[in-house]
């Protein structure tokens, strides 16, 4: 059963008796319904009778209308008004821009603006990489979508991707103090995504590529990185990647494994696969195989089209096992998911190896319930916030662009990447490592710091940097 989750939080004004025992039975009513309870606040009362707002997180919507019909059949009770907490949170938007200098003064308006800004135009024409000093380009990441492969919800279009959008902007600022701008694109055509994104780079430092299907996604990070002198970073590949390999160096240490000796089973053969078998393959792991929904990949496709299926199945499963998922977890020492809710069973789970290791990171629902897996896997990690180990790409991303500006690097390569996993692993200190916290908080303050000074020495050891 769903876990209760601040995702459907609902907050209910209500009306009722100034009577003793009233609010009893109310939150009673919520409790029974299986609401976990949050605040409480009056909003006004007198002798006869109090308005207050009650807060609750549920499962689902319906499990939220039932609990608001319980709270109504309370006798006495009114319901006044019933207010979605995630909704209200969206109204209007989740970011806004404002100016970093004042403008009170005809001084100041000079200055900012005509006439004086010509002079920093003009410097500009002279040379182009003097944007990057006078502008707001240094530090800011365009996120750019076509609204196609949007995190459970999958091809729902650019205007309903945008939500999405202004969150991972809002993530990028509160957490690497990058500023960030939702672009939503009206189009799936690869060749105008690579052009509309060509138009637009004059005005950012980076591309943080979001939600476009695979297997179009990689052709059109590649070709942006090929055609433009700025980073571009597809997250649903490379952040999930990072954050894996994150996780995963701090939970071989915990169960006394070796990288190069491993057998890896991972479950999807999307993006976000290719990337993390790309980025596991560069630290030393040899016996990975992926799965798909036909089972283990094999062969490669016969028309080709698929060239990251082509590629996994030319580069992963050396000894060319066969069969279906069950068959590829036998032995294994790691599973990771990224695929789809319960398409793992217990019995796969208990035939891995000793020591299991499973990151089951579908969202919104893991591959298996993570406490059944913890039955027989020594560290189970999912993507959701509810458990421990989340594997949260909000762990990289931040940080990592943090860094790529402060140098002024001109692309991300696999050696900033691992760099960045390492610092993420390396938060967790040695003897803070246990089954249930093998992967820092999100919110600790000290990852995206130390994950951006990790990226820029990367960057300056590699030649990345410009600066």
């Amino acid at each position: 059963m769903k876990k209760q989750s601040p995702s459907f939080s609902i907050t209910l004004r209500l009306r009722y008796p100034n009577t003793v025992g009233q609010l009893n039975q109310i939150i009673s009513a919520v409790s029974t319904a299986e609401g976990s309870l949050g605040t409480l606040a009056v909003v006004s009362s007198n002798h006869q009778t109090i308005v207050r707002d009650i807060s609750f997180d549920s499962r689902d919507v319906e499990h939220a209308q039932r609990i608001v019909e319980a709270v109504s059949r309370v006798a006495g009770v009114e319901v006044l008004d019933v207010c979605d907490r995630t909704f209200a949170m969206h109204v209007g938007g989740k970011i806004e821009v404002n100016t970093k200098v004042p403008l009170i003064s005809a001084d100041e308006l000079s200055m900012a603006y005509t006439p004086g800004v010509a002079r920093v135009c003009r410097r500009i024409h002279e040379d182009r990489e003097a944007s990057f000093e006078y502008t707001i380009r240094a530090n800011t990441v365009a996120v750019i979508t076509d609204g196609t492969a949007v995190l459970g919800l999958g091809d729902i279009g650019p205007e309903a991707a945008l939500p999405v959008m202004e969150g991972k902007a809002a993530l990028f600022k509160v957490f690497g103090g990058v500023n960030a701008f939702p672009i939503c694109l009206d189009t799936k055509n690869t060749e105008e995504i690579i052009k509309a994104c060509k138009q637009l780079a004059p005005g950012f430092g980076g591309f943080n590529l979001e939600d476009i299907s695979s297997p179009r996604c990689v052709e059109i990070e590649q070709r942006l990185i090929d055609e433009l002198d700025i980073p571009i970073f597809h997250d649903d590949q490379h952040g999930t990647a990072v954050v894996t390999l994150a996780a995963l160096r701090n939970a071989l240490k915990l169960v006394g494994k070796d990288m190069d000796k491993i057998r890896i089973t991972i479950n999807g053969a999307g993006a976000a696969a290719y990337a993390i078998t790309r980025l596991l393959q560069a630290v030393g792991a040899k016996h990975i195989v992926l799965c798909d929904r036909k089972g283990i990949i094999c062969d490669v496709p016969s028309d080709g089209a698929n060239l990251v299926k082509k590629w996994l199945a030319e580069n992963t499963n050396p000894e060319r096992l066969q069969g279906g998922l069950d068959d590829a977890m036998v032995g294994a020492d790691v599973f990771v998911g990224v695929s789809a809710a319960d398409v793992l069973s217990l019995d796969s789970v208990k035939k891995m190896a000793d020591n299991a290791i499973v990151f089951a990171m579908a969202n919104p629902d893991p591959e298996i319930d993570p406490d059944l897996a913890a039955r027989h896997a020594r560290v189970v990690a999912t993507g959701r916030s509810d458990y421990p180990n989340q594997i949260n790409n909000v762990l990289c991303f931040p940080g990592l662009f943090r860094g790529v500006f402060e140098v002024h690097a001109r692309v991300i390569n696999d050696e900033m990447k691992i760099a960045a996993a390492d610092a993420i692993a390396g938060v967790v200190a040695a003897d803070e490592l246990r089954p249930d916290y093998v992967i820092p908080s999100v919110f600790d303050k000290r990852v995206a710091e130390a994950v951006a000074r990790a990226v820029a020495s990367a960057a300056e050891a590699t030649g990345a940097a410009r600066r």
